[in-house]
């Protein structure tokens, strides 16, 4: 689609899907571009981010955010450019970190909207230079507290959160555990990203690797996952362990509790008597003053290469629903983007 098309397309919320989503919870349309008014700029997406946080969004229940709306392109985080600009902060051709969602043109008043100036590499922005690399710093640095020699465990290992955690906690001196699903992703973590270690959780004796890996037990276990990896972790973690918890993407889908006795008291008296500390956090909720200080902090360790980085892009808006559809699965390799312009 040109800059000239009069026509936005976008992916409606067409249904709140019960389970796992399928495609027909979307809809896709073809809308005429609206005229901008005074103090508006017309915003054209390069790049949509596609996150596990999505899967919350589509239901209608209380949480840390709204419920997209029905009928409205589903949320999400961009990369765009100016395409029109009649605001006086803005220009045509500015590259800005917005909010635009399933579509590839947004009208916006300028609110929430970051400017970029020239990045070597704009999705950046929405991955190690964006949400899940501030994840990964402030659950890490602000309630993982790292120290040389500690064992930190991450699962997601060579998603943008757990990769990024686990090359931090090597620069802190830490022995890195990561959890993956397959073994060429195991080897990826441990060969590129410097991992002391990576089980494949798909191994019917996956405890077993897992307490292996760990024998001087667990002092920081990084959760993004949640069912079997945590079942496997907890008898490890350590005396006054620390237990940061960004996200339960095993579980997103769920209609009701796993089957099985209750083991609710295990897990508290656990807590109780190992003293953890098991902190949940929403990034920007919690930490969106501090996202300066993470960009400060992170950007020349990227730019060195001490944390290295890898996305997974797929072309074309057409095809956002089937990647959403695999990432919720694992079946991604990196961060996953939509190439959209």
């Amino acid at each position: 689609m040109s800059q000239s098309s009069p026509i936005n397309h976008a992916w409606l919320l067409a249904s709140r899907p019960d389970g796992e989503p399928v495609k027909e919870n979307f809809r896709l349309v073809e809308q005429p571009l609206p005229q901008i008014k005074e103090g508006e700029i017309l915003l054209r997406t390069h790049y949509l981010s596609l996150d596990p946080y999505m899967r919350g969004r589509m239901d209608d229940s209380k949480s840390y955010a709204p419920p997209a709306e029905l009928d409205q392109p589903m949320v999400g985080g961009t990369v765009s450019q100016v395409a029109e600009s009649r605001h006086p902060d803005f220009k045509a051709g500015d590259w800005v970190l917005a909010a635009s969602g399933w579509q590839s043109y947004a009208v916006s008043n300028g609110e929430g909207i970051t400017p970029l100036g020239h990045l070597p590499h704009p999705s950046w922005a929405l991955g190690i230079l964006g949400m899940p690399g501030f994840t990964a710093w402030m659950g890490l640095m602000d309630i993982g507290q790292p120290q040389a020699g500690e064992t930190l465990v991450v699962a997601a290992a060579t998603g943008p959160v757990g990769a990024t955690v686990g090359q931090l906690g090597k620069l802190k001196g830490c022995h890195v555990v990561g959890v993956a699903g397959g073994e060429e992703k195991c080897r990826y973590a441990i060969e590129k990203l410097g991992f002391s270690a990576c089980i494949d959780h798909h191994r019917d004796d996956f405890a077993e690797q897992l307490a292996a890996a760990c024998p001087d037990g667990i002092d920081i276990y990084f959760e993004n996952v949640g069912g079997k990896v945590f079942d496997a972790v907890l008898p490890l973690l350590n005396t006054a362990a620390r237990v940061p918890v960004c996200g339960l993407v095993s579980g997103y889908s769920s209609r009701e509790l796993p089957p099985g006795p209750d083991r609710t008291p295990q897990l508290m008296g656990t807590i109780l008597k190992r003293r953890l500390r098991v902190q949940g956090f929403i990034i920007f909720q919690d930490y969106g003053d501090r996202y300066p200080e993470f960009l400060e902090a992170m950007t020349p360790l990227v730019e060195q290469e001490k944390v290295l980085y890898r996305e997974h892009v797929i072309e074309g808006l057409e095809n956002a629903p089937q990647a959403f559809f695999d990432m919720l699965k694992g079946k991604n390799f990196g961060k996953t983007v939509v190439k959209v312009a």
